[in-house]
């Protein structure tokens, strides 16, 4: 799998185009915003995008999603289906953020956990990190060694617990069994800041214990 980064909102969220080198179908994950810097991306790597992945509900990851998929004609996979109340809130959370206001909407499909999203060769296994948000999901190629993890956890560091719907003892939990038991040289890309690898976390995250 190829990818690449494209920071986004004055938050720098972490979209990524993921695409299957071979095919060159690709998927879009978290567009926050900016929308035309990601088109733009697109064009510059010659790949067809079919669908937009959303990790969870918050603003700076789902901002672009609408406008998005008009423009690129794809559909919109949402996280897991306790994250709509946050979707349905986005002109709220935008007000709560000093940004222009976006209207709500309705993601095309929900994700579940164990959900297999393909894109030409390549695979997406969808795994269910809740802590952050409620509906909070990751994805995980393991052929590449790959993964896209929103919120969850940082390059030493981990996603905030005291928004609506978080839990510090639930997000926790989601790295040590849904993420420190992949393997050490695994790598992940954040929803913000520099990649890294969970054997790194295991090692040099000082808020896992």
């Amino acid at each position: 799998m190829k990818y690449r980064i494209i920071p986004v909102t004055s938050m720098a969220q972490n979209t990524t185009l993921c695409w299957c080198p071979k095919t060159r179908k690709a998927v879009i994950t978290d567009p926050g915003a900016d929308v035309p810097r990601i088109l733009k991306a697109i064009s510059e790597e010659e790949i067809e995008v079919e669908k937009i992945l959303l990790t969870h509900g918050h603003f700076d990851h789902i901002g672009g999603a609408q406008d998005l998929a008009k423009r690129c004609k794809v559909p919109i996979y949402g996280p897991d289906i306790r994250d709509a109340f946050l979707i349905r809130q986005l002109p709220q959370q935008c007000q709560m953020f000093g940004v222009a206001e976006l209207p709500s909407f309705e993601p095309d499909y929900w994700m579940i956990a164990g959900q297999k999203i393909t894109f030409g060769l390549e695979t997406f296994e969808m795994r269910f990190c809740p802590g952050h948000t409620p509906g909070h999901l990751v994805f995980i190629n393991h052929q590449a060694q790959i993964g896209i993890v929103g919120d969850v956890l940082f390059k030493e560091a981990i996603g905030r617990s005291d928004f609506p719907g978080g839990d510090h003892v639930q997000l926790l939990d989601s790295i040590k069994t849904q993420l420190f038991t992949l393997p050490d040289d695994f790598i992940f890309i954040p929803g913000h800041g520099a990649i890294s690898t969970i054997g790194h976390e295991k090692q040099a995250n000082p808020f896992v214990y």
